[in-house]
């Protein structure tokens, strides 16, 4: 075999594995991560859905990195809203060599897997976990575009307190991160205001009888009950309720529970008792709203349940880095993320040193008739 031959065949190796690595550069993998599967997969797909959308957009557009036109790819991974189910996924995402994230949907999903991204320089953005630890860390990868539940709780706190003028609540958590973070922090806004919490009773995310609990808040006399936990065991629990007599007392809830979706799972139990927080403004009453609820029922026959928009919002605005920065590599566009001034479906978004979002929303909604309506929205 002649020396020429040995080079021109090096050659021939070295253009081929340049042009696999090129083309490997042109597709960019943006993750999805929530709950797919299990009592939480309605804010799973949802999510799913709203990233899934601008994907699409993005490869319509023809969106350029460095110069060059590239394809965006969903990755779209369960955590099942399993907090060691998350970490896997998390490093699975970190081993395949993703991108960016948009994940995770539960704050006790949200804050293990976030050091395994913090570890690995991952851009991730949650469009759901609220707890207000997660910003707390110190993690530079780590981003959120709602309100979190010191805000939402506080708020939902003062509402019973100033409007409602309720002097005593009992209180009910799931024991997940969210739950209990929540129930906390409505607890502490509540108590600072000369209010009561005449009990304190907590359930799992799996439990679907609360009838011993209800029973026993019902002998404390409270005149609200406050959940901490999402809207399929709020949903049943309105139900009981019901059936005990306690149909009347107003009940409140955070995001978990302020879904389009309660109403289904409620059913007559639901309505104007039902008082709760979103950590944004009202779906219609964002910028880009009433356009976005209208494409996503056109594409998937469903309404939106609470936070498509902003996963939306978070796929914008790591492909937004990456275009300023002029590189998909996590390393070299992660600076970008936190200088975002971006104007998306959900408004102006703009991000604080801890990566918390700015000026963010707090709506607290009811349910007149079955149908979610906005009582107040607070910066």
């Amino acid at each position: 075999m002649s020396s020429s031959y040995c080079v021109k065949s090096a050659l021939s190796v070295l253009v081929v594995v340049s042009a696999a690595s090129a083309f490997a550069q042109d597709k960019v993998k943006i993750a999805i991560v929530g709950p797919l599967s299990g009592p939480a997969a309605n804010y799973g797909k949802d999510n799913e859905r709203g990233a899934q959308l601008a994907i699409e957009d993005l490869n319509a557009s023809q969106f350029r990195i460095g110069g060059k036109a590239v394809k965006f790819e969903l990755i779209s991974e369960d955590d099942q809203a399993d907090p060691k189910q998350g970490t896997a996924v998390a490093q699975k995402l970190v081993d395949s060599g993703v991108n960016g994230v948009v994940g995770h949907n539960n704050s006790g999903t949200t804050i293990p897997a976030a050091r395994i991204y913090s570890e690995a320089g991952l851009p991730h953005i949650t469009p759901a976990a609220s707890n207000p630890k997660l910003t707390q860390l110190g993690y530079k990868t780590t981003f959120r575009t709602i309100a979190h539940d010191g805000m939402i709780g506080s708020a939902l706190a003062v509402y019973a307190a100033t409007k409602l003028k309720i002097h005593n609540v009992a209180l009910i958590d799931d024991r997940t991160a969210y739950g209990q973070g929540l129930a906390d922090e409505f607890e502490k806004t509540f108590k600072s205001l000369g209010g009561t919490v005449v009990a304190r009773e907590f359930t799992s995310d799996k439990a679907t009888d609360f009838s011993p609990i209800l029973t026993t808040i019902k002998g404390k006399k409270a005149q609200a009950v406050f959940f901490g936990g999402l809207d399929g065991q709020a949903g049943s629990m309105l139900r009981q309720m019901a059936q005990l007599g306690m149909g009347p007392l107003p009940f409140m809830g955070g995001d978990g529970v302020c879904t389009g979706d309660l109403p289904k799972l409620g059913a007559q139990a639901v309505g104007k008792n039902v008082i709760c927080g979103d950590g944004g403004e009202a779906l219609m009453d964002m910028k880009g709203g009433p356009g976005f609820a209208q494409r996503y029922k056109a594409a998937y026959s469903t309404d939106v349940v609470v936070y498509a928009p902003y996963a939306y919002d978070n796929v914008m605005i790591l492909a937004n880095a990456m275009r300023a920065a002029g590189s998909a590599e996590p390393a070299k566009y992660l600076a970008y993320v936190g200088k975002t001034k971006h104007e998306g479906i959900t408004g102006h978004i703009e991000f604080d040193g801890t990566g918390q979002r700015k000026n963010a929303a707090v709506t607290l909604s009811t349910y007149p008739q079955g149908v979610k309506t906005t009582l107040v929205t607070m910066k």
